[in-house]
This record gives C-alpha cells, structure tokens and sequence, in this order.
C-alpha cells in the first residue's frame, strides 16, 4: 500500500514538474513569446547619408536641360555600362552639374590662394568647369569598355557550359537560364544579360528580337557575332551545340592570336622607358666610379705639373 502510494506521489510530481517545464521553460513557449512581441514600426524612410545624397543628385539633374537629340545616345552608353534605372539619365546630368560646381570652386580658391589676377582666375575657373563637364561621360565610357571586356572573358567559358547544357537535352531558352544561374558569382555582367533577354521573351518577345536587343545592350562585337549565328541556327534548324563549340573555338582562337599579338608589341614598347630609364640608370653605376677616380686623380696630377 505504501509503495502504491509512494509511485502515485512521484508521478502527479514528475507530471506537475513536466506541465510547468512545457508551460513555461519549453519550446512552444518560446513561439509563443516570439508570436506575442509587438512589432517594432520601421520607418519607411532610412535616412542614409548615400541615399540621401543620391536623392540631391537627381533632384539636380530633374533640373538640368538636355538635347532631345543625345538622350537615345546617353540611355544606350547607361545601359551599356550596367545603369538600367530610369532615374539613371537624371543621376547623369546632376552628376555632372554638381562636379562642375565642385571643380569650378576647387579652382577658384587655388587661385585666390596662389593671388592671380582676374583673368587668370576666369581662366582656371573655366578649365576647371570643363574638366568637370568631361570627367563624368569620361568615367561613363571608362565603365563601358572595362563590362565589355569582362563580358569578352566571359563568353568562351559560357558558350562551354552552353554546350553541355544542350547536349544534355536541354533548350535555348533554358540553357540561358541555367548559365545565369550557374555563372552569376564568377562572370555576374553576362548572366544579368541573359537574365534580362529571358525576361524579354517571358514578356512575349520573340527569340531573334531578344537576341538583337541583347546584342545592342552590351555592345560587344563577340557577342554580336554570336547572336547572328544563334539566329541563322534557329531559321536554318541545324545543330545548336555544334555551332556553340565551333563559335567557343573561334573565340579561344581569337583571344590567342591577341594576347601573341600583344607580346609581339612588347617588345617596341619597351624600347622607350628602357631608353629613358633603365639606360641612364646604367651609364650612372658603371661610369660614376670611372668619372670620380679621373676627377680626383688626373685633376690634382694636371695642377702640379
């Protein structure tokens, strides 16, 4: 009878003991404290110093005219170095306002400090206003040449993968997706290029107009070359992954002869800094010594004869 007891007693404590733990120390209490915290309210607006910036920027260049003449032109060169926003053109142009002032400022005070006269204070103020003009669009095309070559890298490790994907029984249209997917991290400028042309023809474009504006945006003569070949494939109906590996071929085979071309060139070009650096250089270490010893030697020799 005690021991009945005693084994009743343990257990309506043991159960006690482990509906507190549930109850208060478990698991689903912790959801429960997670669920029932009030939210904190984030504001929506994050007053970033950048974004405020940026802001400034193209509020000054909603203000700034432009020739209806050059906004085609200008789109073209932003997306060709990466700039899809449609704020970009307005970016643009404030930019290049703000680094007018910024430059025309810069040299108004150095003259002022250096005590020039009006004229020449007018006339660096305005070197400087045009080098503030110039440095934006020269930034702009430094970027587009620097994508276009990180896209010509891109292409023959690219057009690889293509292969395989085809032979693997795979599509155009997929394989493009499965290359962005596969080569976002190592070559990210081209796999935003095929990401875009698939979302062109999800929208209802066709193949060859997605191809083409493809080829427009980037700019790349390579990658023209490719998309004329993809598109007489696809009207003629002949092997798509024989035609990847063979243009794949002609790239690596291209690259080469440029990169032999180029150490053919080195050679001429170095003639000038080992001309005007290295040689001087050497005439000072094997002649310097010579020419002490004579001076101090010959010259006392001469004053006593």
């Amino acid at each position: 009878m005690i021991e009945r007891l005693t084994g009743m007693v343990f257990l309506a404590v043991a159960g006690v003991t482990a509906a507190m733990w549930l109850r208060y120390w478990g698991p689903g209490s912790r959801a429960m404290e997670r669920l029932a915290q009030q939210t904190r309210r984030v504001s929506p607006f994050l007053h970033s110093p950048g974004l405020v910036w940026q802001e400034l920027v193209r509020r000054i260049g909603s203000f700034v005219p432009d020739s209806p003449k050059n906004l085609p032109r200008l789109k073209q060169r932003l997306i060709r170095a990466g700039f899809r926003d449609p704020a970009a053109v307005r970016f643009f142009h404030g930019t290049r306002a703000v680094t007018m002032v910024v430059f025309a400022a810069a040299g108004l005070a150095a003259s002022l400090r250096s005590y020039s006269t009006f004229e020449n204070l007018l006339k660096v103020a305005g070197a400087a206003t045009l080098v503030g003009y110039i440095l934006p669009s020269q930034i702009l095309l430094w970027r587009i040449a620097r994508r276009k070559r990180r896209i010509e890298r891109a292409l023959p490790s690219a057009l690889d993968l293509m292969v395989v994907c085809v032979e693997s029984g795979l599509g155009l249209d997929q394989t493009t997706i499965q290359v962005a997917r596969e080569l976002q991290y190592a070559y990210p400028e081209l796999c935003d290029e095929f990401a875009v042309m698939n979302l062109e023809m999800r929208a209802g474009k066709r193949r060859a107009e997605a191809l083409h504006n493809l080829a427009e945006r980037t700019g790349v003569e390579e990658l023209k070359k490719l998309v004329a070949v993809l598109i007489q494939t696809d009207r003629f109906g002949t092997s798509i992954a024989q035609t990847l590996r063979g243009h794949s071929e002609y790239l690596r085979v291209m690259a080469r002869q440029r990169a032999e071309e180029r150490a053919a060139k080195l050679a001429v070009k170095l003639v000038f800094p080992i001309f005007f650096c290295v040689l001087p250089s050497l005439f000072v270490v094997t002649l310097g010594p010579v020419m002490t010893r004579l001076v101090r030697d010959l010259i006392p020799a001469i004053e006593n004869m």
